[in-house]
């Protein structure tokens, strides 16, 4: 029982000091309450029962175990006890030197109240004595003081004109004004009297001409703010109408203000040169200050124009709105002629600050102009304290971001202007003789395109650098919403980036537009811009596009243009390009074709002993093409064909001297019937169809138009025995060459026989020329 007593009385001294409630709410949460009489910490535990099931059920060992336990327990349980007892008899001292140290405090506050209460019953004693002593003289001194007031009264008015001749001869307007306001309800009130009426009509006379020499000073442009004030202060306490004083006041603010205007339009002028120099300034001086840059432009109005009406305004508002008026409609003319008078002027500054700013054309540091619009945006903050019923800020936004969109305006065009020099520089290359060869060419072209690219990117991120000065952490006007998100996501993503991704397009989409014919692009220009396009398409839209969202941390994406229809522009531009390259390569090799054709008699020609010198000059023009279109674009896809060539000429042999005997010697089958048959069972070919991104591609498509033109054109001429066999040998020698540039070599083969075969219909005397004698002739040549 001692020991539950210990652990009950340890868990009410933890309960009553608030420790380890925690821990007893989590034990009473874990263990409930049992009434078994073996639980050590309940509260129905019986020891010699308990000490009877340990005897039952334990061992020797366990006994001993048990018990060793239960010492460690006690001790624990003793310990703490010892220091439950120790923290509270430190509790109990700190406590009882707290108290023992308020008995003091107490003790000595009781002593001064005892002496302020003897203080006060002294005081009350002397002043009843002093009541007494007093009381019967109290009257007499009352009335004896009313007369002498009245009698100061009655000097002052007396007194009162000679007060108010003096005071203006001395221009003590102010001291004036007083004396007569003190003195005015007084007169009229006794001015029935004779004795009052004398004074009150010297009194009109002065006041009269105290009015002429305040609105004197009120009209003169001389007068300072303070001045003004004073008069108009002055003239509506002697009662002149508030109106006419509003507006004889900003009539004479008008003057100062104009002025100001006057100034920044001729400052505005000599910069723009519409204004030429002052005769008395010498040429170098005028050559040295050519005008106010912006800021200075700004400084100039924010600290004239603006700082004149600041104080204007507040001078109004001192004048005729922060006064106890007894009409409140006064207050609401007043307030309408000063925002009239306000919002007039406002409007010609703002004017003026809108031509400078439209005047910053340099495409240098954007600093200067920044700061010039942070000053302005501030000011005129400023100003819409003073004066809560404008909102000039609007307006002023409205010229921040006019002024920061025309920067982007100006940094477009600049960008197309750099494009232009591009091009203009890659057609001064092509067009500059070359010294080096043909594979040096085509490496210069790859050069080309790189500088166009570097060109063009590094002139996008100084831009973008530039225009970063519109947006920095110590701008004002950059943190506001209204500004930021429209600049950021229409001004520069929309105007800049993808206005000038458009251009671009626009620009290669006008090289395939064609007058007649003929084009004035070199064929290499319309290559390097294809491929330009393309990289377009496969990183720098990306590259430019991420590079000012994070710049400009755009957000607001919902209403711009997507990358994919840029991304698909570029392509298809790039496709163009392509397309009317291989259209133009074909185009110069088809010429040289039906040129060769036209101006041969094939009927009456020599026997064939050699290929003809334009069928050289095609395969030395198609190499060259090939090598120029590998700098800029990739292998390609060929389908499988024979490594052996000599094969493919051998076929084509084969499938000759085959049809050599139905010509020869069967004339009667119809040779156009069996043509027309082959026809049907081969593949169409598109001559004009859209070439992929590939050497092998375009290649394929320019020599489809070649084969096409020497075939179209061969079917206009009637051919002789000998005009039909250098049909043949050119054929062939094409044949040898060609096969290795296109993606499949069933197609040269196909257009070369229906050029062989077109001859054959159209020759006179259709005799074939041995294969043997073809090969020869070919390797010879």
């Amino acid at each position: 029982n001692g020991t539950g007593d210990e652990r009950r009385h340890r868990r009410d001294l933890k309960l009553y000091y608030g420790m380890d409630n925690g821990e007893t709410e989590a034990t009473s949460h874990i263990v409930p309450q049992s009434s078994d009489p073996c639980n050590l910490d309940g509260a129905n535990f019986q020891s010699q029962l308990y000490l009877s099931k340990l005897i039952q059920e334990r061992s020797l060992t366990e006994l001993m175990d048990e018990e060793q336990k239960m010492v460690r327990d006690i001790k624990g349980l003793d310990s703490d006890m010892q220091t439950l007892v120790y923290e509270n008899y430190n509790k109990f001292i700190s406590a009882t030197d707290t108290i023992r140290k308020m008995k003091n405090d107490f003790r000595k506050m009781e002593d001064e109240m005892d002496h302020l209460a003897s203080n006060m019953s002294a005081i009350t004693d002397f002043s009843t004595s002093i009541s007494s002593t007093l009381q019967d003289r109290r009257q007499q001194i009352t009335k004896l003081a009313g007369v002498h007031s009245l009698l100061k009264k009655l000097q002052f008015l007396f007194e009162l004109p000679a007060r108010l001749n003096k005071c203006i001869e001395m221009e003590a307007y102010v001291q004036a004004v007083r004396y007569y306001t003190k003195a005015q309800r007084v007169l009229h009130q006794y001015e029935h009297m004779p004795s009052f009426q004398g004074i009150h009509t010297d009194c009109e006379i002065m006041i009269k001409h105290l009015r002429g020499r305040l609105m004197d000073r009120f009209r003169q442009k001389e007068s300072t703010a303070k001045q003004l004030t004073e008069c108009v202060d002055l003239l509506l306490q002697l009662g002149e109408p508030a109106e006419s004083l509003c507006d004889e006041f900003l009539s004479h603010a008008r003057h100062k203000l104009d002025e100001d205007l006057g100034e920044l339009q001729r400052q505005m002028k000599l910069y723009s040169g519409e204004l030429s120099p002052s005769e008395e300034q010498r040429p170098s001086q005028a050559y040295m200050n050519p005008g106010m840059d912006v800021l200075e432009f700004v400084d100039s109005g924010c600290n004239g124009f603006l700082s004149n009406m600041c104080l204007v305004i507040a001078s109004y508002n001192d004048m005729f709105m922060n006064r106890p008026q007894a009409d409140e409609s006064l207050d609401t003319v007043a307030l309408r002629k000063l925002v009239v008078f306000v919002n007039d002027l406002m409007e010609q500054y703002f004017s003026s600050v809108r031509q400078r700013v439209q005047l910053e054309k340099e495409t240098g540091d954007n600093t200067i102009l920044v700061r010039a619009l942070d000053r302005f945006h501030r000011r005129l903050q400023a100003m819409n304290k003073l004066l809560p019923d404008t909102d000039f800020s609007r307006a002023g936004t409205e010229i921040v971001s006019k002024g920061a969109k025309d920067r982007v305006v100006h940094y477009l065009k600049s960008l197309k202007q750099h494009f232009a020099d591009c091009l203009t520089d890659i057609r001064q290359s092509l067009a500059a003789p070359r010294i080096a060869g043909k594979q040096d060419h085509g490496t210069r072209l790859a050069d080309l395109l790189a500088n166009m690219q570097s060109s063009v990117v590094e002139q996008f991120k100084s831009v973008l650098g530039n225009l970063q000065a519109f947006i920095a952490p110590d701008i004002t006007f950059a943190m506001k919403p209204y500004f930021r998100g429209p600049f950021c996501s229409q001004d520069v993503r929309e105007g800049l980036v993808v206005a000038f991704v458009k251009h671009v397009c626009t620009v290669c989409n006008d090289f395939c537009e064609v007058p007649g014919d003929k084009t004035t692009s070199p064929p290499a220009l319309l290559l390097i811009l294809s491929r330009f396009c393309i990289d377009l398409e496969n990183a720098a839209i990306s590259y430019l596009l991420s590079l000012a969202e994070e710049q400009f941390m755009v957000e607001d994406r919902t209403s711009v243009t997507a990358a994919t229809d840029l991304f698909a522009m570029a392509k298809d531009t790039g496709q163009r390009l392509l397309n009317h390259y291989v259209r133009v390569q074909g185009l110069t090799i088809s010429q040289m074709l039906r040129k060769s054709v036209e101006t041969r008699d094939w009927l009456n020609t020599i026997e064939p002993r050699n290929v003809r010198a334009v069928m050289k000059r095609v395969v030395e023009d198609i190499t060259a093409i090939d090598m120029q279109v590998g700098q800029l674009y990739e292998e390609g896809v060929r389908r499988e064909r024979s490594s052996d060539s000599s094969r493919r000429t051998h076929a084509l042999s084969t499938s000759q001297q085959n049809r050599r005997p139905q010509w020869n010697y069967a004339p009667s089958i119809d040779n156009s019937l069996m043509s027309n048959i082959q026809k049907l069972f081969s593949e169409k070919i598109e001559i004009f169809s859209a070439v992929e991104f590939s050497k092998v591609s375009v290649l394929t498509g320019i020599v489809k138009i070649s084969l096409k033109t020497f075939l179209e054109c061969v079917r206009l001429r009637t051919f002789g025995k000998y005009g039909l066999q250098q049909i043949q040998v050119d054929t062939h020698y094409l044949q040898l060459y060609l096969w290795r540039f296109v993606s499949d070599e069933n197609l040269v083969q196909v257009l070369l026989d229906e050029i062989v075969c077109s001859a054959v219909h159209r020759c006179v005397d259709p005799v074939m020329m041995e294969p043997s004698v073809i090969d020869l002739i070919c390797e010879r040549g």
